[in-house]
């Protein structure tokens, strides 16, 4: 979507398609830290192993 949204402001110029683009893009970034803001690779990375 994020890819569509640049590509129709870079065609039209539309001001609403480039302020579409950056929530999207925002909304991404949100969508890879977890609640506590870690990412989710930080998560694993940071488990503890048993044995």
């Amino acid at each position: 979507m994020r890819d569509f949204t640049w590509q129709v402001f870079t065609q039209t110029g539309d001001v609403e398609a480039y302020l579409l683009y950056k929530e999207v893009g925002q909304l991404d970034a949100a969508s890879e830290l977890g609640a506590d803001g870690v990412t989710e690779e930080q998560d694993v990375n940071s488990g503890s192993e048993e044995g």
